[in-house]
């Protein structure tokens, strides 16, 4: 099936949160201000002014070009009559001449170079463009990692708490056991033991979750706080590949269709008027020996044909060139496609690990009752008590780690195909 045709829907199995509440940044919301506030963000306006100055000097060459060039010269030898007339005097030319000369030509037909030379600008700028927004783009899963790293710890933390209430209830009850001779002391402190543990866990997971918000408010440029930050919803995951690497590759072929144009622009003639005026001695006149001024105005037609010689082998490269280019974009869509079946798969495990979270929570949970009661009943010792206990808190930091896991496969795949 083409991939521009499939498509999957991805559906939580658990509960999500609805809209996010007031003042919450969404996953989105960070994934925007960490682009703004990353420092390459400065290059867009680094591009558009490279562009304009690049359009301006191209445009330039319509322009009139003025030159002022001067020379002074002696020779050993100067033109002369080679015969002698009768009753009159010829002077013969000064052996250092003099030159003063001011040359402003204009281009009236250049092939299309100029225009070719634009296109090429833009078509460079447009490269460039692209390239930041694949430089950006991986922005994304950076802040990905953070953000479903934070609501995990989040997560953990909250059962974390049941688990403190819980074991509390718990310790209350051991200490009427042991009022009641049912229990001893060493019962009591195994539920003691067990209480600090989970303190020091919650503190592990709070110092840990604050290292996150740090990074992720670094991103963003704004302080963070763990509450501020909203459980994304599933969404429609369409695995049709809108990635900035294709439209970089797709850029950089239009930039070698470009240059190729420019060979034709190369190869043909040019023409140009002219106009020159001079001062010097001597002038237009070699046989009149003083300064005088002057002036030339003409035509120029010019036509280089050395790069005929080469101009098989420049198109043979260009055409090498896209070829390479799309062998790029097969190899990226080849992977592309490996990176989806991966993370298609780890859905589907995730979605089966989850259904059976659901039944092992519910068995833990009545084990959990069932040996509460026999402790109660004198039947069971509170050690194995604690380890129902600690088993029914593994199940559900279990529950919560595939169901943070589902999700951020969801948004893993819409970063993979950038939909």
């Amino acid at each position: 099936m083409k991939m521009g045709k499939m498509r999957i829907l991805c559906f939580l199995i658990f509960g999500i949160t609805g809209s996010s509440a007031f003042g919450q940044l969404t996953i989105e919301d960070c994934q925007q201000r960490a682009k703004k506030n990353y420092p390459l963000i400065k290059q867009h306006e680094l591009i558009e002014q490279s562009e304009s100055y690049s359009l301006s000097n191209v445009s330039s060459g319509w322009l009139p070009r003025i030159t002022l060039s001067a020379k002074a010269s002696y020779q050993s030898d100067v033109t002369g009559l080679p015969v002698k007339v009768p009753l009159v005097k010829i002077e013969e030319m000064n052996k250092d001449q003099y030159q003063a000369l001011l040359e402003v030509s204009q281009i009236v037909y250049d092939g299309g170079e100029i225009n070719k030379q634009k296109k090429i600008s833009r078509a460079s700028s447009d490269v460039d463009r692209k390239q930041l927004e694949v430089d950006l783009y991986a922005i994304n899963d950076r802040v990905n990692n953070l953000y479903f790293g934070i609501l995990l710890l989040k997560e953990q933390m909250k059962q974390n708490q049941l688990l403190q209430d819980e074991l509390q209830r718990n310790y209350d009850r051991v200490s009427s056991y042991v009022q009641n001779g049912i229990a001893n002391q060493s019962d009591l402190d195994a539920v003691k033991v067990n209480q600090l543990n989970t303190t020091q866990r919650q503190t592990e997971l709070k110092s840990l979750c604050e290292a996150y918000l740090n990074m992720l408010s670094v991103f963003v440029g704004e302080k963070i706080d763990v509450n501020d930050l909203s459980k994304p919803q599933t969404k429609e995951t369409l695995l049709s590949v809108n990635r900035p690497e294709l439209s970089l590759i797709d850029a950089r072929i239009n930039q070698l269709n470009v240059q190729e144009e420019m060979i034709g622009a190369r190869n043909l003639p040019k023409v140009g008027a002219f106009v020159q005026g001079g001062y010097g001695n001597p002038g237009l006149n070699m046989l009149k020996n003083e300064f005088v001024p002057y002036y030339i105005a003409g035509m120029r037609f010019s036509w280089s044909f050395s790069g005929f010689y080469t101009r098989k082998n420049e198109h043979q490269l260009m055409r090498t060139g896209r070829l390479k280019l799309e062998n790029q974009k097969e190899v990226f869509l080849f992977n592309i496609g490996m990176q989806l079946t991966q993370q298609s798969n780890e859905q589907k495990k995730l979605q089966s690990l989850i259904v059976d979270d659901n039944e092992i929570i519910r068995l833990r949970e009545s084990i959990r009752t069932s040996s509460e009661a026999k402790v109660e009943n004198g039947t069971l010792s509170v050690t194995d008590l604690l380890r129902d206990i600690t088993l029914e808190d593994q199940a559900r930091q279990s529950k919560l780690l595939h169901e943070i896991q589902f999700l951020k496969t969801v948004y893993d795949m819409n970063n993979t195909t950038n939909n």
